[in-house]
Protein backbone atom coordinates (compact mmCIF):
# COMPACT_ATOMS: atom_id res chain seq x y z
CA UNK A 1 0.00 0.00 0.00
CA UNK A 2 0.70 3.47 -0.82
CA UNK A 3 1.91 5.86 2.06
CA UNK A 4 -0.46 8.67 2.16
CA UNK A 5 -0.64 12.32 3.48
CA UNK A 6 -3.58 12.70 5.92
CA UNK A 7 -4.41 16.48 7.32
CA UNK A 8 -5.88 17.24 10.45
CA UNK A 9 -7.94 20.34 10.91
CA UNK A 10 -9.32 21.80 14.07
CA UNK A 11 -11.05 25.08 14.95
CA UNK A 12 -13.23 25.79 18.34
CA UNK A 13 -16.02 26.70 17.15
CA UNK A 14 -18.71 25.53 13.98
CA UNK A 15 -18.63 29.58 12.17
CA UNK A 16 -14.57 29.31 12.27
CA UNK A 17 -12.83 29.26 9.05
CA UNK A 18 -10.76 26.05 8.17
CA UNK A 19 -9.21 26.81 4.73
CA UNK A 20 -6.17 28.93 5.70
CA UNK A 21 -4.71 25.88 8.50
CA UNK A 22 -3.40 23.68 5.67
CA UNK A 23 -4.23 25.73 1.96
CA UNK A 24 -2.23 24.54 -0.85
CA UNK A 25 -0.14 21.05 1.06
CA UNK A 26 -1.04 18.34 -0.83
CA UNK A 27 -3.32 15.95 1.43
CA UNK A 28 -4.76 12.61 0.92
CA UNK A 29 -7.39 12.97 3.39
CA UNK A 30 -8.25 15.61 5.52
CA UNK A 31 -10.39 15.13 8.70
CA UNK A 32 -12.08 18.06 9.99
CA UNK A 33 -13.08 18.90 13.84
CA UNK A 34 -15.06 21.50 14.84
CA UNK A 35 -14.77 21.91 18.48
CA UNK A 36 -12.26 22.64 21.22
CA UNK A 37 -9.24 21.14 21.79
CA UNK A 38 -9.28 21.03 26.08
CA UNK A 39 -9.48 17.17 25.29
CA UNK A 40 -8.88 14.19 22.90
CA UNK A 41 -12.21 13.28 22.83
CA UNK A 42 -13.00 14.60 18.99
CA UNK A 43 -14.60 12.35 16.85
CA UNK A 44 -12.74 13.61 13.34
CA UNK A 45 -9.73 12.96 15.37
CA UNK A 46 -10.61 9.43 16.61
CA UNK A 47 -11.30 8.59 13.12
CA UNK A 48 -8.35 10.18 11.74
CA UNK A 49 -5.69 8.06 14.09
CA UNK A 50 -7.96 4.99 13.53
CA UNK A 51 -7.46 5.69 9.64
CA UNK A 52 -4.00 6.35 9.64
CA UNK A 53 -1.04 3.16 8.67
CA UNK A 54 2.11 2.35 9.57
CA UNK A 55 3.93 4.98 6.54
CA UNK A 56 1.33 7.65 6.79
CA UNK A 57 2.12 11.02 8.07
CA UNK A 58 -0.23 13.46 9.79
CA UNK A 59 0.10 16.87 8.81
CA UNK A 60 -1.59 19.55 11.18
CA UNK A 61 -0.98 22.89 10.81
CA UNK A 62 0.39 23.76 14.62
CA UNK A 63 0.60 21.82 17.54
CA UNK A 64 -1.67 23.73 19.45
CA UNK A 65 -4.45 22.14 16.85
CA UNK A 66 -3.79 19.18 17.69
CA UNK A 67 -3.79 19.60 21.63
CA UNK A 68 -3.96 22.06 23.98
CA UNK A 69 -1.90 20.23 26.35
CA UNK A 70 1.84 18.97 26.71
CA UNK A 71 1.06 15.37 27.61
CA UNK A 72 -1.91 14.77 25.00
CA UNK A 73 0.45 16.39 22.54
CA UNK A 74 3.49 13.92 23.10
CA UNK A 75 0.75 10.98 23.69
CA UNK A 76 -0.89 11.07 20.71
CA UNK A 77 3.02 11.88 18.72
CA UNK A 78 4.52 8.84 20.56
CA UNK A 79 1.07 6.61 19.86
CA UNK A 80 1.74 7.44 16.23
CA UNK A 81 5.27 7.59 15.61
CA UNK A 82 5.61 4.12 17.57
CA UNK A 83 2.65 2.59 14.74
CA UNK A 84 5.18 3.98 12.00
CA UNK A 85 3.05 7.11 11.34
CA UNK A 86 4.73 10.50 10.95
CA UNK A 87 3.25 13.52 12.34
CA UNK A 88 4.28 16.95 10.43
CA UNK A 89 3.84 20.65 11.88
CA UNK A 90 3.63 22.96 9.37
CA UNK A 91 3.94 25.88 11.43
CA UNK A 92 6.51 24.70 13.63
CA UNK A 93 8.43 22.79 10.79
CA UNK A 94 8.60 20.05 12.38
CA UNK A 95 8.14 16.47 11.55
CA UNK A 96 8.57 13.67 13.92
CA UNK A 97 9.01 10.04 12.90
CA UNK A 98 9.86 8.20 15.96
CA UNK A 99 13.68 8.55 15.24
CA UNK A 100 13.46 11.95 16.63
CA UNK A 101 16.52 13.64 17.99
CA UNK A 102 16.65 14.83 21.51
CA UNK A 103 16.40 18.18 20.18
CA UNK A 104 13.27 17.37 18.80
CA UNK A 105 11.79 15.95 21.50
CA UNK A 106 12.79 19.32 23.43
CA UNK A 107 11.01 21.30 21.03
CA UNK A 108 7.98 19.21 20.95
CA UNK A 109 7.22 19.42 24.86
CA UNK A 110 8.65 22.91 24.89
CA UNK A 111 6.13 23.79 21.74
CA UNK A 112 3.73 21.90 23.84
CA UNK A 113 3.65 23.66 27.17
CA UNK A 114 3.86 27.40 25.15
CA UNK A 115 0.54 26.13 23.93
CA UNK A 116 -0.83 25.03 26.98
CA UNK A 117 0.43 28.22 29.20
CA UNK A 118 -1.35 30.42 26.11
CA UNK A 119 -4.73 28.58 26.26
CA UNK A 120 -4.43 29.22 30.30
CA UNK A 121 -3.52 32.64 29.92
CA UNK A 122 -6.68 33.13 27.88
CA UNK A 123 -8.99 31.73 29.86
CA UNK A 124 -7.53 33.84 32.95
CA UNK A 125 -7.65 36.60 31.52
CA UNK A 126 -11.19 36.19 30.24
CA UNK A 127 -12.01 35.55 33.70
CA UNK A 128 -10.62 38.68 34.71
CA UNK A 129 -12.73 40.77 32.46
CA UNK A 130 -15.84 39.11 33.37
CA UNK A 131 -15.03 39.31 37.03
CA UNK A 132 -14.14 43.34 36.23
CA UNK A 133 -17.50 43.75 34.18
CA UNK A 134 -19.45 42.42 36.78
CA UNK A 135 -18.25 44.70 39.33
CA UNK A 136 -19.08 47.72 36.77
CA UNK A 137 -22.76 45.75 36.49
CA UNK A 138 -22.06 45.60 32.68
CA UNK A 139 -21.98 42.01 32.29
CA UNK A 140 -25.29 40.27 31.56
CA UNK A 141 -23.53 37.07 30.72
CA UNK A 142 -23.75 35.13 27.42
CA UNK A 143 -27.38 36.48 24.94
CA UNK A 144 -30.70 33.71 25.85
CA UNK A 145 -31.28 31.08 23.10
CA UNK A 146 -34.67 31.25 24.14
CA UNK A 147 -37.17 34.34 23.49
CA UNK A 148 -39.44 34.60 27.14
CA UNK A 149 -42.38 33.12 24.87
CA UNK A 150 -40.09 30.11 23.97
CA UNK A 151 -39.33 29.55 27.99
CA UNK A 152 -42.76 29.56 28.40
CA UNK A 153 -43.82 27.12 25.99
CA UNK A 154 -40.99 24.72 27.11
CA UNK A 155 -41.94 24.78 31.00
CA UNK A 156 -45.81 23.93 29.85
CA UNK A 157 -44.41 20.90 27.91
CA UNK A 158 -41.79 19.72 30.55
CA UNK A 159 -44.78 19.70 32.70
CA UNK A 160 -47.05 18.11 30.58
CA UNK A 161 -44.17 14.97 30.73
CA UNK A 162 -43.30 15.46 26.99
CA UNK A 163 -39.73 13.63 25.95
CA UNK A 164 -37.09 16.55 26.36
CA UNK A 165 -35.37 15.48 23.33
CA UNK A 166 -38.18 16.11 20.98
CA UNK A 167 -38.89 19.62 23.24
CA UNK A 168 -34.94 20.63 22.63
CA UNK A 169 -35.25 19.89 19.05
CA UNK A 170 -38.19 21.65 18.88
CA UNK A 171 -37.13 24.32 19.91
CA UNK A 172 -33.67 24.60 18.00
CA UNK A 173 -31.36 24.03 21.41
CA UNK A 174 -29.29 21.52 22.82
CA UNK A 175 -30.70 19.12 25.52
CA UNK A 176 -27.93 20.58 27.77
CA UNK A 177 -29.16 24.03 27.20
CA UNK A 178 -32.59 22.63 28.06
CA UNK A 179 -31.90 21.38 31.01
CA UNK A 180 -29.62 24.70 32.37
CA UNK A 181 -33.31 26.22 31.30
CA UNK A 182 -35.37 24.16 33.64
CA UNK A 183 -32.42 24.50 36.25
CA UNK A 184 -32.63 28.08 36.11
CA UNK A 185 -36.31 28.16 36.10
CA UNK A 186 -36.25 25.75 39.46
Amino acid sequence: MKAIQVGYVRVSSLDQNTDRQLDGIALDKVFTDKCSGKDTHRPQLALALDFLREGDTLVVHSMDRLARNVDDLRHIVKILTTDGIAVKFVKENLTFAGDDSPMNNLLLTLLGAVAEFERAMIHERQREGIALAKAKGVYTGRKQQLTPQQVGELTARVGHGEPKAQIARDLGISRNTLYNYIERLR
